[in-house]
Order: structure tokens, then sequence, then C-alpha cells
């Protein structure tokens, strides 16, 4: 079940030399169901690549069987050879339930931000207001956090 697509990184992967390796951002675009409520299809997340990942932080890895296709998931805890990630939405699979422990190479990053576009047909003012408010929201380890601020 593909979960993200549209990969697209903005800087060079070498980064500024001077500094030694820069972390860059980027963005993609949810596909699936698998992190809803937190995040849902048509959601445009900022990953910042190369970031230190720590339990409980929503990130973007390559699938361990299908390297070409990203996925996000929450990075449940660190085990030995990598990280046990799973879904928000339980019911939705296609985590470490079905492929085991992510090998920390294929983690590419963390997500920190997260962008709802305003779906079309939403025109009435209230409407408006609310998706103004909550378009745009920074993306928080805490699970609790992020339930809090999302978009209803």
């Amino acid at each position: 079940m593909p979960e993200l697509s549209q990969e697209s990184e903005h800087g060079s992967e070498h980064g500024s030399e001077r500094r030694g390796a820069a972390k860059h951002f980027g963005w993609v675009a949810v596909n699936g169901p698998s992190m809803v409520p937190t995040l849902y299809p048509g959601d445009f997340l900022v990953v910042r690549y190369g970031n230190r990942v720590r339990a409980g932080d929503i990130v973007v890895l390559r699938h361990p069987f299908q390297q070409d296709l990203l996925v996000v998931k929450r990075a449940a805890e660190r085990r030995e050879g990598g990280w046990w990630v799973l879904g928000d939405n339980s019911f939705a699979g296609g985590d470490s339930t079905d492929y085991g422990t992510v090998p920390h190479d294929l983690i590419l990053g963390r997500v920190r931000f997260r962008y709802r576009p305003l779906k079309p047909g939403q025109r009435s003012p209230l409407t408006l207001l609310r998706w103004a408010v909550s378009a745009a929201r920074p993306v928080f380890s805490d699970r609790s956090a992020s339930r809090r601020l999302r978009a209803r």
C-alpha cells in the first residue's frame, strides 16, 4: 500500500561542504490511510532529511521490501538493527508488524511540518476560517500533541 508520493528534495544532497554534511528539507504528499487521524491522504509534509530520530517521531522511510516506495510511520522504538515503526491507524497495516525492524539506513528523515490543502467545494466563510487556522501545523513527537493539533 503506497503511503507517499512526489518526493522533492530542496538543496543539494551533499549540502554545504564548508560546514560538513548539511541537513536539508524536502516535501512529500501522503497517499494512504495508515497515519489517520494524525495525517490524511492529500496532506503535504515537510521532511528534514538526515535528522536524528527519536521514539515517537513521525518519519519518512524507504519500504524494506520495495525501496523505491516511500512510507510515513511513527518510530515506536529503537531495536537491534533499526527502528520498529507503526502507523497511527492500527487497521491500515503496512508497518513493522508486517515487515519487521527497519534498518537505520532506510530511515530518511523526520516530518517537521504538515500542510493540509483546502478541499474543493470548501467555500463558506466558517469553513475557510477553520481551514486557515488548522491547515499548517508543526508535527510533534508526542502523539497526543499531534492529535490535539490536527485539523477536524
